[in-house]
């Protein structure tokens, strides 16, 4: 097909086009680059709003500080350990369930799969699965981040939908060859199924990395806090302070709590040192991320 050539039309469509998704972008980028230059701005400046484009009186200090926080390292070390192992058995049980689920020898398969997918509708609430996870002793267990997220439905709907797009004939020569099921799941079917279990990782890990509440209501142990709970603390103690400044109506105190290591500053640099390792990690998974979604949610 020969290049057909562009006309006046299409040059100002491809300018629209872009100038819009620039914007988006720098709508999207601009948040992230608010915390990360008032994390790095003189304190005063950063608590009075005066950082907004540009930083000013650059330093570090911040970050030396808020890592001398008490259980800031315990709860990087809870963060990542919930986060590889979380995301490590959220992949695979939605892989072998949605394989399984495929298997038409599967001894009732439509029922154990509509119980599966009706859990997405229904939910028995927050004190009943307060109840539940005290009874099984999860409540103050390291477990209880891992546990109740290994089983996704929508996942393994993704999965079977994208495992039902793969040529059959695959499957059926290996067991002709006489290769049992187990083999045929992890030596044939995994394999070609990274696109979606790329893009399962990815939500499984954002997940993991961002949940905060499980934290709120399971644990008191503060040895298993996690990072995104004592940023959730740090911003409550934050609101409390500007409205206890705010009753007592006195100008001096309020410049003296926004010079010195002010909740502002703190707020921001924890934010950044919560949300930097998802957007390093996300670039790496990002090429598969387009793909296992369009594959995986039509059949084809």
């Amino acid at each position: 097909m020969k290049n057909r050539k562009l006309k006046a039309t299409d040059y100002l469509f491809h300018i629209c086009n872009y100038g819009v998704f620039a914007i988006l972008t720098l709508l999207c980028a601009y948040p992230f680059y608010y915390l990360i230059i008032n994390s790095v701005s003189a304190n005063d400046l950063s608590a009075n709003g005066a950082i907004n484009l540009i930083p000013r009186g650059i330093h570090l200090r911040n970050y030396l500080e808020v890592f001398k926080l008490s259980g800031l390292p315990m709860a990087a070390l809870v963060s990542v350990a919930r986060t590889v192992i979380g995301t490590a058995c959220t992949v695979m049980a939605s892989a072998y369930l949605g394989f399984m689920f495929t298997q038409e020898r599967l001894w009732h398969r439509k029922l154990w799969y509509r119980l599966v997918v009706i859990t997405m509708y229904f939910n028995a609430g927050l004190i009943p699965m307060f109840m539940t996870m005290k009874t099984l002793h999860l409540t103050n267990s390291f477990w209880v981040y891992i546990i109740p997220a290994i089983v996704q439905p929508f996942n393994i709907i993704m999965t079977k939908t994208y495992i039902e797009s793969l040529p059959p004939a695959l499957q059926e020569a290996a067991e002709i060859d006489g290769t049992g099921i187990l083999t045929r799941f992890f030596k044939i079917v995994l394999p070609i199924s990274t696109p979606i279990l790329a893009t399962i990782a990815i939500w499984a890990a954002v997940g993991q990395w961002n949940s905060f509440q499980d934290t709120l209501i399971y644990i008191t142990d503060q040895k298993l806090y996690s990072l995104q709970y004592l940023l959730y603390t740090y911003l409550n103690q934050a609101s409390s302070l500007a409205s206890l400044v705010k009753a007592t109506g006195n100008a001096s105190a309020v410049a003296s709590m926004a010079t010195m290591q002010t909740p502002t500053s703190i707020r921001m640099t924890v934010s950044v040192i919560v949300v930097l390792p998802i957007l390093l990690i996300y670039p790496m998974f990002q090429r598969y991320f387009v793909k296992g979604i369009m594959v995986g949610s039509v059949k084809g």
